[in-house]
């Protein structure tokens, strides 16, 4: 099996907020159907799609009756910068780091329609990641 694109779906009672929120932090374009927006990253490939579901339940982060089930980590190089579009983009801070100023943390935010999700710093670069990769593996 080849796998061709890997694409998150995230539910939502409000296509236009929740597609327009993701297209605002990747940077990218909304491609609009009645029930599905696809959102395209800054470079024009297809990653999130939103899909309607008009009975949607927000869940509770951490805790609570509705469980979040899948989040995505966003790896940053200027949390400040990330953290202020993502606010001006409609996320909502559910927990702040202890320390902005250390080398290496994360915050976590909900989307519009209450899925958790995290922005973090300090990550290798992909550089350095593909090298640890091959380190690793061969």
């Amino acid at each position: 099996m080849e796998i061709i694109r890997r694409v998150i779906v995230f539910d939502s009672a409000d296509l236009e907020t929740e597609s327009a929120f993701w297209a605002g932090i990747l940077g990218g374009k909304v491609v609009r159907d009645d029930d599905w927006h696809s959102v395209l990253d800054a470079s024009g490939e297809w990653c999130i799609g939103v899909q309607l579901s008009p009975n949607h339940v927000a869940p509770e982060w951490p805790d609570g009756d509705q469980q979040q089930q899948i989040h995505i980590d966003l790896h940053v190089d200027d949390q400040r910068s990330a953290h202020d579009e993502a606010i001006q983009l409609g996320a909502r801070l559910l927990r702040s780091a202890p320390n902005l100023n250390v080398e290496r943390g994360h915050q976590v935010y909900a989307d519009p329609a209450g899925h958790p999700f995290c922005i973090g710093w300090g990550q290798p670069s992909k550089a350095a990641l593909a090298a640890i990769v091959a380190r690793r593996l061969g």
